[in-house]
């Protein structure tokens, strides 16, 4: 059934920012379904991220020689570098009309900080339980905090993150014990027969600068931009008691206008396992 839409929304352009690991590509059903809606949606890549992102010299190679000790190609990656291209994607967009931010999961802190430097090029922001950083400044925060206590994926995390300058992953393990584990944390809902051509476009590195980094946010420049949350119900990612958490602590820490909370089913990636109705969510 047909959502009952903003009266704006053919006049919307939806700015779409990636979580860990991930790219543009990650919207793309989304996008097609925000079309159909009548919105557009542009994808962004951040820096280190996408087709173009660099891999470890040995990731494809036989053995992956090197895959827990060498340094990242991306570990030079800045948060200010990963706001700097929201920026670029923002200004760019801004004469179509309306513009709604939108970040999933560790892509919330470089849009919550591009939001704060340019609150003027965004209408709305939404999170998909992502990082907003009122509250506590970094994502690493809300990661080691209690309430996420139950999240899945720590085992993913090969080497040691300080010495490679990034979190580093290994989407395309043949290990079946390592590629279930990142199926349970990521895409428990996403039908079994794609997951392995998801997992497969994942890159291996996220700069560790995206969850270290802290961010300040003022009631003055972010906090008068609206903002809405899009809660995933059965996310092992990010805990739901995590996601409230960041939810409370940024009402409490920004002044003014609450956050809007919507809640969907499922997992911590609803772009893979259902963007039509994402996209519904996005544009009621």
């Amino acid at each position: 059934m047909t959502p009952s839409l903003n009266t704006d929304v053919n006049n919307t352009v939806f700015v779409l920012v990636h979580g860990a690991w991930h790219g543009s590509w990650q919207w793309a059903a989304t996008q097609r379904a925000l079309a159909g809606l009548g919105a557009a949606g542009v994808a962004v890549d951040l820096p280190g991220h996408g087709f173009d992102a660099p891999l470890p010299t040995g990731y494809l190679l036989p053995g992956r020689p090197g895959l827990l000790t060498e340094r990242s190609q991306l570990a030079d990656v800045t948060m200010d570098h990963c706001a700097d291209a929201i920026l670029d994607t923002l200004r760019r967009v801004r004469r179509y009309g309306r513009v709604v931010l939108v970040a999933h999961s560790a892509g919330g802190g470089p849009a919550s900080l591009a939001a704060e430097r340019a609150p003027e090029l965004v209408d709305r922001i939404v999170y998909l339980s992502a990082f907003v950083p009122a509250g506590r400044p970094r994502f690493f925060d809300y990661l080691s905090a209690p309430e996420s206590a139950t999240a899945r994926g720590q085992s993913l995390s090969l080497g040691d993150p300080q010495a490679l300058g990034a979190v580093r992953i290994d989407p395309i393990s043949s290990d079946p014990a390592y590629a279930e584990e990142l199926r349970q944390t990521h895409y428990h809902d996403t039908p079994a027969d794609r997951f392995d051509r998801w997992r497969s476009a994942l890159s291996p590195d996220l700069p560790l600068a995206v969850p270290a980094t802290p961010i300040t946010l003022t009631a003055a420049r972010w906090g008068r931009i609206p903002r809405t949350f899009l809660r995933c119900a059965e996310d092992r990612a990010l805990p739901p008691a995590a996601q409230d958490l960041m939810i409370a602590e940024s009402d409490r820490a920004i002044a003014g206008e609450p956050f809007t909370v919507h809640t969907l089913p499922g997992s911590h990636s609803p772009f893979a396992a259902r963007p039509r109705e994402l996209a519904e969510a996005l544009v009621r």
